[in-house]
This record gives C-alpha cells, sequence and structure tokens, in this order.
C-alpha cells in the first residue's frame, strides 16, 4: 500500500508539482451549505471488504489501511499535500548532530477513546511490538532503520525498548536509527509505528478471537473509535470524543463492505452510500457531471515474476514476457482510457521520475513482439528447453477491467509467443498470503500487484521492493540463481548508497539508474499508473483523499453533511 523529505532546489520543485497534483478534492458539496443536525452526521464510505486486516502493525492494503487511519495515530503523519506534521508529537523532533537520534515531545493529557492515559510507555510498546518476531508483521521493514532493528525482528534480542526505544519520562519518546537518513519521519506516518492500548492486546492474547474484534474496548487514540465491526457487512465508527485534535463533525463514519467496485458504484446509483469508487468501464457515463471527480494518485499496477521460479530465472524470458505485451492496447480497450499505460516503477508526480526511463531492451509502452518472440528463443536455448513448463497468473480481480486486461495479457503472450498461460483469481487477502510466502522460494510463479506510495520519496518503491532481504522483495531479486544476480546485488548496493545521501540531485541520479537496471531485468513488468475516479454525494462537503487515497486524521473536523 500498500501509500516529504529534506528538501533541494530540485526536490522542492518536485514536491511543489506533487502538491499541485493531488490538491483536487474527491468532489461534494462546495462547504458552504447548511449543516445537518448532529443525528445526521453519517458518512457512508465503501471499501473492498472484510478488510484484511484491523491491526496498525501488519496492514499492508489500502482498504485495510482507510479505518486503521481513522482509530489509530502515531507520532506523526502526512497532510493531504503529503508533508510530515506532528500527531501524537506536540512537535517535529530534534535530531542529533549525526542524524542517528530523534527526540520527540508527546502532547499533554494524551488518552485512548477510553479515557486510559496514553504515555511514552505505549508509544514504544506500539513500535516495539510491530518489530518483535512473535508479531510476524510482514511490513515491520518500515522500522528497519531503528537501531538493533534484526535482532528484534529475528528474535536474537528480546525487545528495542531501552535499547533503540527510550521514555525518559511520561511525555518523552527517543528513537535511535542505525544510519542517517532523509525518509526516516516519513516512515514514521505509516501505521507499523501507530500506538495501540496494550491493556486490549494482552487481554485476548492468545484467546479465541483477536484482539482487533474487540477495539471498541478503547484499543485507538485517532478520530474515530469502534462502535462495531461485522466482519460481513462493515465497521461503524463514531466520534472520538478523547481526541486530541479537533473533533470530527461527523458523529458516525460507516466503513460499508463491498465485493468489488462494481458493487459500491450501483449502491452509490441506489442513494445507500454517499461515496464510491467509479468503475473504469463507467468512467465515460459520470465524466462532467457535479458529483465526480477525477484525481490522479501515486499507483503503478504491474506484474511480478518470480525469479526462483523456472522459467522466469532466465533474464531473456523475463524480457520476453514483458515485450509482448502492448499496453497502451490494454488500456485503450479493456481500462477505458481510464489510466495511463507506463514502464515505470516511480510514477509520475513522484521526487524521482525518470523522463528517460525505457522498458527492457529500449522498448515504448508499445513493446516489440518481434524481439520478444527472438528473446523467447534465446533464452529457451540458454535452459535447454524446447517449451515452457505450465505457467499460472494470479491475480485479484478488483472489477471487470482488471478482467479483462488480464486476458489481454494473456492473449498477448499466446499470440505473440505463442506461449499458454492459465489464470488464476483469488480475493484480495488470499493474494497478500500468497505474495507474502514467496520470500526466498518458488511458491507463486507470476502475479498481478499494485503499489500505492506511502510517501513521496523513490525508496518507498525502489529499496522498499528490491533491496536484498526486503519483506516487499517477494520476487526474489537479487536473491536468486539467474546470470544476472550478481549485478543486482550491484543494484541493492546503488539503493542502499542511494537512502543514505544527503544532496538531492546526486541521490535522485542513482535511484534513476538503479530503475532502470530493475526495468532491464524485467524485475517489474509495470502495466499504468492510475486514477481515482470517484463520486461523492453532494450532501457531503470537504470531503478530499490525498494521493494515498487517506483522509488526514485532522481533516475529519472539516467534514460535514448538509441538511
Amino acid at each position: 500500500m500498500k501509500a516529504g523529505k529534506k528538501l533541494s532546489l530540485q526536490f522542492l520543485t518536485s514536491l511543489l508539482c506533487l502538491m499541485a497534483v493531488f490538491l483536487a478534492s474527491c468532489g461534494g458539496g462546495n462547504g458552504n451549505g447548511s449543516k445537518a443536525p448532529d443525528a445526521n452526521q453519517v458518512l457512508r464510505f465503501p471499501v473492498v471488504g472484510d478488510i484484511n486486516s484491523f491491526d496498525p502493525a501488519t496492514v499492508q492494503d489500502t482498504d485495510s489501511n482507510f479505518p486503521i487511519q481513522a482509530v489509530f495515530t502515531g507520532l506523526v503523519t502526512l497532510d493531504k499535500d503529503l508533508k510530515v506534521k506532528p500527531q501524537l508529537a506536540a512537535a517535529l523532533p530534534t535530531v542529533s548532530s549525526d542524524g542517528m537520534t530523534y527526540t520527540f515531545k508527546l502532547r499533554d493529557g494524551l488518552k485512548f477513546s477510553n479515557g486510559d492515559p496514553l504515555t511514552s510507555k505505549d508509544v514504544v510498546y506500539s513500535i516495539n511490538r510491530a518489530v518483535a518476531k512473535e508479531t510476524n508483521s510482514p511490513v515491520s521493514y518500515y522500522l528497519s532503520l531503528l537501531k538493533d532493528f534484526d535482532k528484534v525482528n529475528s528474535g536474537k534480542q528480546a525487545t528495542l525498548v531501552g535499547d533503540s526505544l527510550q521514555t525518559p519520562d511520561a511525555n518523552t519518546v527517543v528513537i535511535k536509527i542505525n544510519k542517517p537518513a532523509a525518509y526516516f519521519l516519513e516512515t514514521l506516518s505509516y501505521p507499523t509505528s501507530y500506538v495501540v492500548n496494550q491493556k486490549i492486546v494482552d487481554k485476548y492474547k492468545g484467546g479465541k478471537s483477536p484482539w482487533t474484534d474487540h477495539l471498541q474496548e478503547g484499543a485507538g487514540a485517532g478520530p474515530f473509535k469502534v462502535d462495531n465491526y461485522n466482519h460481513s457487512t462493515g465497521i461503524k465508527l463514531v466520534r472520538n470524543d478523547n481526541y486530541y485534535g479537533p473533533k470530527p463533525k461527523l458523529n458516525t463514519l460507516q466503513v460499508v463492505f463491498y465485493k468489488d467496485q462494481d458493487g459500491m458504484y450501483k449502491a452509490y446509483q441506489a442513494k445507500q452510500l454517499d461515496f464510491a469508487y467509479v468503475p473504469t468501464s463507467s468512467v465515460g457515463d459520470v465524466a462532467g457531471k457535479p458529483d465526480y471527480s477525477a484525481t490522479n494518485v501515486l499507483t503503478i499496477r504491474y506484474l511480478s515474476l518470480n525469479y526462483l521460479a523456472k522459467p522466469f530465472d532466465n533474464i531473456k524470458i523475463r524480457q520476453a514476457f514483458a515485450l509482448a505485451i502492448n499496453k497502451d492496447t490494454i488500456v485503450k480497450t479493456a481500462i477505458n482510457n481510464a489510466f495511463v499505460a507506463s514502464n515505470h516503477i516511480i510514477p509520475q508526480g513522484m521526487p524521482g521520475y525518470n523522463d528517460a526511463l525505457t522498458g527492457p531492451e529500449g522498448s515504448t509502452t508499445q513493446g516489440d513482439p518481434a524481439k520478444a518472440k527472438q528473446l523467447l528463443a534465446d533464452g529457451l536455448k540458454e535452459e535447454g528447453m524446447t517449451a515452457l513448463p505450465p505457467l499460472t497468473l494470479t491475480y485479484y480481480p478488483r472489477e471487470q477491467s482488471y478482467k479483462d486486461a488480464m486476458s489481454e495479457v494473456v492473449s498477448m503472450w499466446q499470440s505473440n509467443l505463442s506461449v499458454k498461460v492459465n489464470v488464476n483469481t483469488v480475493a484480495r487477502p488470499r493474494l497478500l498470503d500468497l505474495e507474502n510466502a514467496t520470500k526466498n522460494n518458488a511458491s507463486l510463479t507470476m502475479w498481478q500487484a499494485g503499489w500505492n506510495a506511502d510517501y513521496p520519496d523513490p525508496q518507498d518503491w525502489l529499496t522498499t521492493f528490491f533491496d536484498r532481504g526486503s519483506d516487499y522483495n517477494q520476487f526474489n531479486y537479487g536473491q536468486n540463481n539467474s546470470t544476472a544476480a550478481a549485478e543486482q546485488v550491484k543494484v541493492q548496493d546503488e539503493l542502499r548508497k542511494a537512502d543514505v545521501t544527503q544532496d538531492q540531485t546526486a541521490r535522485m541520479k542513482i535511484y534513476n539508474d538503479a530503475e532502470q537496471k530493475i526495468i532491464n531485468d524485467a524485475g517489474w513488468i509495470p502495466l499504468w499508473q492510475e486514477k481515482v475516479h470517484s463520486l461523492t454525494s453532494q450532501k457531503v462537503h470537504n470531503l478530499k483523499l490525498n494521493s494515498q487515497q487517506l483522509i488526514p486524521p485532522d481533516d475529519w473536523s472539516n467534514i460535514y453533511m448538509s441538511a
């Protein structure tokens, strides 16, 4: 999510451009409507569910992240312009001269939603819990900058509390990291560092139901609290009167579960929802209407090929599968021109976006079928193979257009490479589980996935996915036996160098070089960059999603329903 850095002149320019792109709101009223009575301040908002996780320590998808962001908060957050803002912290931290120690002062009088006091001990408990081996978090990697992270994450050390996580007093949190990193505060905006009430977690540890089924007892400190969580229908959230920031004007946020975007679109048309995402096939029907809005987002859809699964340990065969795809045709026919074809890992609008990047072998988004056919023949010869083994593409069909797109991909492989690929559609939680299981093994051969920026920095796209040992390196880049493995390790060294480089111009140049090398090896096969097409009832005022498709916690105080 599966959603601001130190500023040089070039970087500032990029960030300002990013802000301009994402200031567009998701429609709704103009903010001048007469406010409805409090009893009518109910917003019905859909997600594709049941959500995969309600635990900040383990969340890795956008739909789960939406209710988590409403119920839990951390030391810092990203605002609507993706700038780091203090949240539980009273201000941004002081940083030591070596850039490796961060000291946060908490706001006075913090409380969980049930009234329990929230202190520095709760902050370090929650961060340590996300890192701990027993939590088995698939997103603990976001905290890998913490000093001795590896020791606790592997179980070799019991805790980070008293080590890299310190609490000199009830209002002070000291965090030590293992290297200077320009993006550290941004990593703390991800939910892995959000604060949970240890009393609730411990109460239900080892019980018949997880602690996340009992959040109504006061597990979070965000603008809303859980009133009811039904795994079949949705989550009822109500205003948290103990929230330390500006209180929401809404008294109820009803998070409604739908199987897919088609279902939520039909529900909106039947006035059963106040907001809905528009299926790409229906964009032409609603464009221009007063409740419609299109927002560019930092989301890339791509195909993953596992380097540990035959035949994708051969670079030429990987390249052949990439070049056999005409992304322009897929976006035009299957996606209704709702998105933009792309060869990029780092999306347009991000600092570090490389205009000069090409696909493998210098290809465009139209691919190169003739070159693909030759690469496949060369790869098979290198492998001593006359034919490919049975192959299956696994994906999650978010809506009909995604099914159509994957059908076109498979058809192109058949027509351009004479390769038959079967398809396997699974529910989103199942696909996440399958992806998480691929690290260092060949359990999943090829699959379709997507990523939405967590913060506007190339590190979130490149190091997060392609560094050795990263939880998200599920396709085993640099940890395989391909002929390119040694060069991939050098690319990983490049990424680590870029992560700590303070000169932003030099830093972006290193990331650009690494991205092109990864694309050349078909580390990803990017397909398209997305836009969010949405409908918002004219009764809803000031509802604005940022590029993570989220609402920053304090922004809920601006949203209301008109009479």
